[in-house]
């Protein structure tokens, strides 16, 4: 099984083109959102952790913003809570598609958590700049400060494109990005 981890910016278009590949895809941030939901053992123990804003179960994700703006600590309790959960979700993901010819694991700090052991090719997905911010503002949470705080946590995108096996550029078009992923595929499968 060939393992696939896509790196790139906030809004530079990683679930889209992890997508493009036609193989089973671990989206961590799905992942994070469906614990929010479903974890009622991860929400007492967040709110345990931050009780002034985690009030409401199925967590808010405004709670999460609110206690990110008021104390960028904060955002370190969180990740000590939800990460261990995401590391064993995305170890279940591997064990059940083991017999696939390829996976795709779209994890936003997966060099920063040091993951790439796990992979067999590191992507990275190259956007222009005012294509992602056009398409961050397009989402429902957007945040700029919210943003701002989260690229504190990644490391340099200059770091991430020259740790990359191969990279992709992302003009926001599917019949593009279909095309130069299915060109990405074939390298890869030639190597």
């Amino acid at each position: 099984m060939i393992k696939i981890g896509i790196l790139g910016d906030i809004g530079s278009g990683k679930s889209f083109i992890s997508k493009q590949f036609g193989y089973p895809v671990f989206n961590a941030d799905n992942e994070v959102n469906k614990i929010y939901k479903n974890d009622r053992k991860f929400f007492l123990k967040l709110k345990k952790a931050i009780p002034i804003y985690i009030t409401t179960f199925p967590i808010n994700k405004k709670e999460i913003s609110k206690s990110i703006l008021s104390n960028p600590r904060n955002l370190n309790t969180l990740i000590k809570i939800v990460h261990p959960i995401i590391r064993q979700k995305m170890e279940k993901f591997i064990y059940k598609n083991k017999n696939n010819k390829m996976i795709v694991l779209d994890i936003p700090l997966l060099l920063e958590n040091k993951l790439e052991k796990k992979v067999n090719f590191l992507v990275y997905v190259d956007a222009e700049k005012n294509k992602k911010l056009k398409k961050l503002k397009k989402r429902k949470s957007y945040n700029s400060k919210i943003i701002k705080i989260l690229k504190k946590l990644q490391l340099p995108l200059k770091l991430k494109r020259n740790k990359a096996d191969f990279i992709i550029k992302n003009n926001f078009k599917s019949k593009t990005a279909k095309k130069n992923v299915k060109l990405l595929k074939e390298n890869i499968f030639k190597k």
